[in-house]
């Protein structure tokens, strides 16, 4: 995992400062570094009877997409406000400043399916648990939170108590 590490650049004071991005796009431009990532996925998953992976907007497409392929599961997006075109269930969460909502097609998860969620990163755990309680509603019992890197000084794992957590990366 070290090798995927050095794949995640940081920059500092971006998008605002005092924040230390965590850019991950010389890892997708690695496809040895990209497979790698979304072959340790596929393997934890394997025998797991994933039926769905649930995968946040944006960057949690990016694993979603392929994770959901390698596992033959169907892929469902989750998006803002007002950027899905059929009939949605919606969660509201607290931002550090502010709210925020996450949609989930109304009929994109069956009663009683086995889902995945998935994100690029896990850092205060709002969005992620704003994701698991979407699942839940539409009747889907989440098996796991994946993600590709924890920000473990941010406490996101206080926010998603009662799930299974999995990071490949912790920094």
């Amino acid at each position: 995992m070290e090798e995927i590490k050095k794949k995640i650049r940081d920059i500092p004071n971006f998008p605002k400062p005092g924040i230390v991005f965590k850019d991950i796009t010389p890892l997708l431009a690695d496809s040895h570094s990209f497979q790698q990532v979304i072959d340790g996925f596929a393997k934890r998953y394997a025998d797991k009877g994933i039926d769905y992976v649930v995968a946040i907007e944006s960057r949690g497409f990016l694993f979603g997409a392929p994770l959901a392929y390698r596992l033959d599961a169907g892929f469902v997006p989750v998006r803002k406000k007002g950027k899905l075109p059929h009939k949605t269930d919606s969660v509201t969460y607290a931002l550090e400043y502010g709210t925020d909502t996450l949609e989930i097609h109304q009929d994109a998860v069956h009663e009683g399916s086995r889902v995945l969620v998935i994100d690029d990163v896990l850092a205060t755990g709002g969005t992620a648990r704003a994701t698991c309680e979407l699942v839940e509603k539409t009747g889907g019992k989440v098996v796991e939170f994946a993600c590709l890197m924890e920000l473990e000084f941010l406490n996101g794992r206080e926010k998603l108590k009662g799930h299974e957590i999995y990071s490949l990366l912790k920094y």
